[in-house]
């Protein structure tokens, strides 16, 4: 199995101005946005382990996510929440030849933790052996850091702040979130009982 992002979280979206305000960093300088480069990086690097905690994608963008075998014949969850579509699906052989799916033939199962590719009918397309299943869809909770829910929010600003002051001693990277951050995502984490599977 194979996740990749299409898009990426463009810079706009992130809350480099609540950063700021959260650092208590000083205002009205000249200079004033001299980092906001490096804020950003820690902003990213702060989103990217919260998503990675959670399973979940706080701004909105594409992924492709390319598979084997279905899990379940009739249903497939998802490896990352909340799915807003699903915007493509095709069968691939061996030999790199692919067949699009017609949407018709499947849906999507909402679901804040696990959301699934459903079949229409009694099962979903046939992979054959040796190929691949692509499967398109749109994940996040909206294009803004507005549509991102506050206790999420909060937990990216923390963690980038203590990514950021700690930037220097190399104790920021040691990989420990702190206890206050890891309690704002305590409902978010999805717990995952059967490996994916009928729960």
């Amino acid at each position: 199995m194979m996740l990749v992002e299409q898009t990426t979280v463009p810079g706009a979206a992130l809350p480099v101005a609540e950063f700021k305000d959260h650092l208590r960093l000083g205002t009205g300088f000249a200079d004033d946005g001299v980092q906001d480069e490096v804020l950003e990086a820690y902003l990213r690097a702060a989103v990217a382990a919260v998503e990675a905690r959670t399973g979940k994608a706080l701004i909105t963008r594409s992924f492709a996510w390319t598979l084997t075998a279905w899990r379940d014949l009739a249903r497939q969850v998802l490896p990352v929440a909340p799915v807003s579509a699903i915007t493509g699906l095709a069968i691939v052989d061996r030999l790199g030849g692919e067949e699009v799916i017609a949407p018709a033939r499947y849906g999507l199962e909402r679901d804040t933790h696990r959301p699934a590719l459903v079949a229409a009918g009694l099962n979903l397309p046939v992979i054959p052996v040796g190929g691949s299943a692509v499967i398109a869809f749109d994940a996040g909770f909206g294009a803004g850091w507005s549509a991102v829910p506050s206790d999420l929010a909060q937990a990216v600003l923390m963690l980038a702040a203590h990514l950021y002051e700690n930037r220097g001693s190399g104790s920021g990277a040691d990989g420990a979130v702190p206890g206050a951050v890891q309690t704002l995502l305590g409902r978010w984490r999805n717990v995952r009982l059967f490996g994916g599977g009928a729960a």
